[in-house]
């Protein structure tokens, strides 16, 4: 069983000593000014607001932002799912599998009340590790719910998350490459969230209010 009060204090202590790796910075910065961008982001705060309106934590924005760009390996497709990447129109295969299909309605509203939106509700108020009943938006709680979302095998070995830490000083290998199957050697190339964050309060300093203080 992990120790989830340690591994926010691992999170925060590997967060106040991170270092962006230099030759990953510019693409990082490319991609969080396209999360930041404010036709994306009202997406992305749609989803918020439909939270708030449910009586759940208001997952922020950004968050979900990160999550979707690590899900999609890319820029979001606002005609996938959020939890796991694949289409909206049918039945989800991929874990969380058995979601949707979500589907267009009559009267639809992008942003906010639309067939993507209700994907990213199922998948934060429905699935593991059910950000939208999360409280511990310190930043060891955000780094710990990223490392949540792509599961606690990481931890369980004692080592950065891929996931999280990948592009930055506090990751050099080790991933999992299927569902259970973990290679030590192998190097994940994504984004991880930690930097990517980084770059984002970089842009909008707004963000940091609440997880930094």
């Amino acid at each position: 069983m992990t120790n989830i009060l340690a591994l926010e204090g691992a999170n925060a202590h590997r967060w106040a000593v991170m270092h962006v790796t230099a030759a990953k910075i510019p693409a990082f910065h490319a991609t969080a000014l396209r999360l930041c961008d404010p036709g994306a982001k009202a997406r992305f705060e749609g989803v918020t607001d439909r939270l708030v309106d449910l009586k759940m934590s208001p997952v922020p924005w950004w968050f979900i932002a990160i999550v979707a760009e690590r899900e999609y390996g890319g820029p979001p497709h606002w005609d996938f799912q959020l939890g796991q990447g694949d289409a909206l129109n049918k039945r989800s295969h991929n874990v969380p599998a058995g979601r949707g299909p979500f589907l267009s309605h009559d009267g639809d509203i992008t942003p906010g009340h639309d067939a993507w939106t209700r994907a990213a509700v199922d998948a934060l108020v429905n699935c593991p590790p059910f950000a939208a009943k999360w409280t511990t938006w310190t930043i060891g709680g955000v780094l710990t719910l990223f490392e949540e979302y792509n599961g606690l095998g990481y931890a369980i070995r004692g080592v950065p998350s891929a996931y999280v830490w990948s592009g930055s000083d506090q990751y050099v290998s080790g991933k999992f490459v299927r569902d259970r199957v973990y290679n030590p050697k192998y190097v994940d190339t994504q984004e991880g969230c930690a930097p990517l964050l980084s770059m984002m309060i970089a842009i909008d300093p707004t963000i940091a209010k609440g997880i930094l203080s």
